[in-house]
């Protein structure tokens, strides 16, 4: 092989990108605006906090892959803090200063 792309591979790549935009922007085909049921509309708002937690909950509680066995860590801290900053004030940078404010000392400082 000289390093060049054979057809098939050209062919499945350009395949691959219509299959991805038509099903993408298959609901700006229609004329007909199609509306959510109340339900849903109602579960979607809870997306963003469930998207979140999955991703920061598994970063603050387990460190390669198993779940933390000591209260010395300096995300739980961090986490505390942004988590009180936060229900107190409702400011996100706030939430990220103060979490950043406890957890760089415990982490840099005392090495947790």
């Amino acid at each position: 092989m000289n390093g060049s792309t054979d057809l098939h591979t050209v062919a499945l790549i350009i395949g691959l990108a219509l299959i991805t935009v038509l099903t993408r922007c298959f609901f700006f085909l229609s004329r007909k605006s199609a509306g959510l049921p109340h339900w849903a509309q109602r579960g979607l708002q809870y997306a963003p906090i469930a998207a979140l937690s999955a991703v920061v909950l598994p970063e603050v509680l387990m460190t390669q892959g198993q779940l933390l066995t000591t209260w010395m860590d300096a995300r739980l801290f961090g986490a505390a803090v942004g988590a009180l900053v936060y229900f107190w004030r409702r400011d996100v940078l706030l939430t990220i200063v103060a979490g950043m404010l406890v957890y760089l000392p415990l982490h840099l400082g005392w090495g947790w």
